[in-house]
């Protein structure tokens, strides 16, 4: 059976390449009675694996049970999972049956695996190694033949070396780990989803269905979705009954995302730090272009100062052409007009007079050497030592280069 087949029969509806990775690998599985553990976050539809597994194995007319172990208080959870007998604890008036024996022959879906208490998790272990199990409060081994298949949302590996989940349960139960991604890594399906949804919901409550416009469509390809499939649908149910147009702006879809600015991409979010890294470096590479042309003027002023021929042809053209790469050259970089980008902050220090803390920019000002031999190490590093490669790199000649190596003892520390 194809991938498209399963996905029509169980209503899934995407198509992102890990989606069908993972479903194809459930559909592999199912046959075996292989233990399963079936990642993702909270929302990304994990229940629909254990279902698939389930109907395409040998076990598909026997039980199947879901149980989220999360939902079950840990005082009960044992009783739940295993029975218990008559009189066992308060309250037990009658012996009871567990999911484990109910399901013998059958499947059994422990969801939110990874809030089991350690003590519930060493029972499971027992089961899944030799299918043996205890009753609350009795001493007589039974045994069950059913297939576990496991969910969580949880990293396992960190849980593990925090304490909270048994390492031998882990690898027990993730013989065959399959990941579900998140909504947000399945950008060709937002939108698939979204009108699937909002059809569902128009035929549900009588009204036609809701629509974006292009500009609504990038807000819900380009939000984060942290509750995933769960949330979308949300979103869409409330939509399609609180709008009164049918059709869907980008402001009116913004409204149902209050958090939307702080769930774009992560570029958006790391912006802030890159980009002030970024301009830092070009901030020194134009001080260090300047600091070369002031040795240079000097060295022509106390040229000049020397007796050397003030009306030299060459001393003139030298005097004009380092004022102008002073000058001419720096003017555009301070004076462009400042380039708006999102989530960067406005440093520009002249229309502020708030700025109290400018500690850190002088210091690095004052240390304009180390910052120079810096980006020296870094050009020479980046071309192997060539320094041809790495002058033009800094914007310098090969001869100042050679002696800026020397000045700073580069290579020989």
């Amino acid at each position: 059976m194809d991938v498209q087949t399963i996905k029509q029969r169980f209503g899934i509806i995407g198509n992102n390449a890990s989606l069908s990775r993972a479903i194809e690998t459930a559909y592999q599985v199912a046959p075996t009675d292989l233990s399963v553990l079936i990642t993702g976050e909270s929302g990304v539809g994990k229940e629909v694996f254990p279902k698939i597994i389930h109907q395409f194995s040998s076990r598909k007319h026997g039980q199947y049970i879901a149980v989220n172990c999360g939902a079950i208080p840990e005082g009960t959870i044992d009783s739940e999972l295993f029975g218990h007998e008559k009189g066992s604890f308060t309250g037990a008036t009658e012996s009871r049956k567990g999911y484990f024996e109910v399901a013998n022959g059958g499947t059994i879906f422990l969801d939110e695996v990874a809030e089991m208490p350690l003590a519930t998790q060493a029972r499971l272990l027992r089961v899944l190694e030799n299918g043996e199990f205890l009753k609350v409060g009795s001493s007589k081994v039974q045994k069950t033949d059913v297939r576990v298949i496991a969910a969580t949302n949880v990293k396992l590996l960190e849980a593990i070396g925090e304490g909270k989940f048994r390492e031998d349960l882990f690898y027990r139960l993730s013989t065959v780990p399959i990941a579900i991604p998140a909504l947000r890594d399945r950008d060709e399906d937002i939108l698939l989803l979204f009108r699937k949804f909002a059809r569902d919901f128009a035929e549900k409550y009588r009204m036609p269905a809701v629509a974006l416009s292009e500009s609504a469509k990038h807000v819900l390809t380009s939000y984060r979705w942290p509750g995933n499939i769960r949330q979308l649908k949300n979103v869409t149910e409330q939509i399609s009954i609180i709008e009164g147009q049918r059709d869907i702006s980008a402001e009116a879809l913004q409204h149902y995302l209050p958090d939307y600015h702080a769930n774009l991409p992560a570029i958006y979010n790391a912006v802030d730090e890159k980009t002030f890294a970024t301009e830092r470096e070009i901030l020194y590479k134009i001080l260090f272009d300047m600091k070369s042309d002031m040795n240079d003027l000097k060295k022509l002023v106390y040229d000049l100062m020397e007796g050397k021929p003030a009306d030299s042809i060459k001393v003139r053209d030298d005097h004009e052409q380092i004022i102008n790469k002073l000058y001419d050259d720096q003017e555009p970089v301070f004076n462009q007009p400042p380039v708006a980008r999102p989530g960067v902050v406005d440093y520009n220090i002249a229309e502020r007079n708030d700025i109290q803390d400018t500690e850190e920019f002088v210091e690095e000002s004052l240390s304009l050497e180390e910052k120079e031999k810096e980006l020296i190490i870094k050009a020479l590093e980046k071309y192997n030592n060539k320094r041809k490669a790495a002058a033009a790199e800094l914007g310098i000649s090969e001869r100042t280069l050679y002696r800026k190596i020397k000045e700073y003892n580069i290579g020989k520390e």
